[in-house]
């Protein structure tokens, strides 16, 4: 089944304009479950309570409060917060080009595939600059009455369109305390570099997948043909793991090879 669009923009890159649609690059699969009654099995909804009195309070006689760090609540009107959404706008504005190496992995959050909305000469000629160029575009837009930063990089020859975290939500590796305990020698670097060329293979995405998912799936389906689920016997303790050298020595002659 072919990709529906998501959303229409326009790639800005100073006076140049590509048209283009944007497609979801990956899809949510998680098992959904409705919270029923027990006795009854009947759906039961959530409802805004009063913490002291028990009573339901419609939503439209809510407001939006914010407790700051010394305790002080601070009321907010919906009118105010809709004054500070961001316009709505099609542009997809590129501010800058990074080499990829500048953006790491830290900052993608959700990928989106770009793909062309008339105009094709200009979309492929987008594609082609991105593909051989090697560079990100660190871009700009408002979708859904949300702000995005997200980074523009060629991707299999398609443009795809990364949004990016911002600043102050990418904790800096400093704050972690940095690695102790003695160097590896000599002897058992070579042996940790035997290991892991041991596992050294191409990345095949289609190997891993949600097993979990899988089961609970499995599971449903067991139980709507009015089947029992077979039950999985209980996991056996691990022993305490051996010091590094032992644990690589043994790794390796399980691998057949020396140490």
């Amino acid at each position: 089944m072919a990709a529906r669009a998501i959303w229409k923009g326009v790639v800005r890159i100073r006076d140049a304009r590509v048209p283009v649609k944007l497609y979801a690059a990956v899809q949510d699969r998680g098992v959904r479950f409705r919270l029923l009654e027990r006795a009854t099995k009947q759906p039961v909804v959530q409802s805004l309570v009063h913490p002291e009195t028990g009573a339901v309070v419609p939503f439209d006689a809510t407001r939006r409060g914010f407790v700051t760090d010394d305790g002080e609540l601070v009321l907010l009107a919906a009118e105010e917060l809709e004054r500070l959404a961001p316009e709505p706008s099609r542009d997809i504005d590129l501010v800058q080009f990074v080499p990829s190496a500048a953006i790491d992995h830290r900052w993608y959050v959700r990928p989106y595939y770009l793909g062309p909305d008339g105009q094709p000469e200009r979309y492929a000629a987008l594609a082609a600059a991105l593909e051989q160029t090697g560079l990100e575009g660190v871009a700009h837009w408002t979708m859904r009455k949300k702000a995005y930063v997200g980074a523009l990089r060629a991707y299999r020859g398609y443009p795809m369109l990364v949004t990016l975290r911002p600043s102050e939500e990418v904790v800096s590796v400093e704050q972690v305390e940095a690695p102790k305990g003695k160097p590896l020698d000599d002897r058992q670097l070579a042996m940790a570099r035997q290991l892991l060329a041991m596992l050294e293979a191409p990345f095949e995405p289609d190997a891993y997948r949600d097993e979990y998912r899988e089961r609970v799936e499995q599971l449903i389906d067991t139980k709507r043909r009015g089947k029992e689920p077979a039950r999985k016997a209980a996991p056996r303790r691990k022993r305490d793991a051996p010091d590094l050298e032992r644990a690589l020595r043994a790794s390796l002659r399980a691998g057949g090879q020396r140490a």
